[in-house]
């Protein structure tokens, strides 16, 4: 159907006006939203963001704010946006069914991310695995076992466990556990022992190494060794020491008892 030039008129004033200031809402709308994630992405990078983190939110804060843009702009021109958004509220609903798992660790790894119970390279033990911490994605967190095995863990158990990092500080206990003999002099073996701590380097001097008796136990009387060193030489303090304290002991002729039982027979 032609329309004449009254009716185009009438179009024109009815929507143009509507249409010009929809297109100067956009522009300068879009002009508004770059200024935003600008200033969003240079917080995250003052803050420290992970990398990875910062280029998902500044992606995601735009692309919200361009759709919240283009409805306020669809709505100036006269389209109706109440179906609209019913359609995207129940696409995004179903999206989020069909991704729950997903969502879980990405929502874990977030958490891991911004508070950051650990960081690359520190050993940790959660999720029920431990090891050294190679890669943290948004949505997996990569472990390296001591023996070069990789655990590939996901983001939402790993940020809902019981989490413990063994490289947070920079000092750690080394506990010994030594069992003598009841007729052993308590004295002498803490002497034996406190030797070969301090002569360690090692081992740090403050808190000062010790030595306590803390358990009369069926066989044996059970020592309690302490000693303070810098993470880094906490297995090779354990296992070095803990080798020499049992041959100085059996120099020092102090005897470390093993279970005993005692079996009778009796003749009928």
């Amino acid at each position: 159907m032609d329309l004449t030039q009254e009716q185009i008129l009438e179009l024109v004033k009815t929507y143009g006006l509507k249409a010009v200031l929809a297109i100067v809402t956009l522009l300068i709308g879009l002009w508004i939203v770059g200024a935003i994630t600008g200033v969003f992405r240079k917080a995250l990078k003052k803050g420290n963001t992970d990398a990875s983190l910062q280029g998902f939110l500044v992606g995601l804060v735009n692309v919200l704010l361009k759709v919240l843009l283009f409805i306020s702009v669809a709505s100036m021109v006269g389209i109706e946006t109440t179906s609209f958004v019913a359609v995207l509220g129940a696409a995004s609903f179903a999206v989020g069914l069909a991704l729950q798992g997903s969502l879980a660790n990405f929502a874990g790894g977030v958490m891991l991310l911004i508070f950051k119970p650990f960081k690359v390279g520190d050993y940790v033990e959660g999720a029920g695995e431990s090891g050294t911490v190679m890669k943290i994605d948004i949505l997996h967190t990569t472990l390296n076992t001591p023996d070069n095995k990789i655990i590939i863990i996901p983001n939402g158990p790993m940020a809902n466990s019981n989490i413990t990092n063994y490289s947070a500080m920079d000092t750690r206990r080394v506990d010994f556990a030594v069992g003598i003999s009841y007729d052993a002099d308590i004295k002498q073996a803490r002497e034996v022992i406190l030797n070969i701590l301090n002569n360690d380097s090692r081992v740090l001097k403050d808190p000062e190494p010790v030595v306590v008796l803390t358990e009369l136990a069926d066989n044996s009387l059970n020592l309690s060794v302490r000693a303070w060193v810098n993470a880094a030489d906490y297995w090779p303090v354990f296992f070095s020491d803990l080798e020499a304290i049992k041959e100085e002991l059996d120099k020092a002729k102090i005897g470390i008892p093993y279970p005993q039982r005692d079996v009778h027979i009796y003749n009928h």
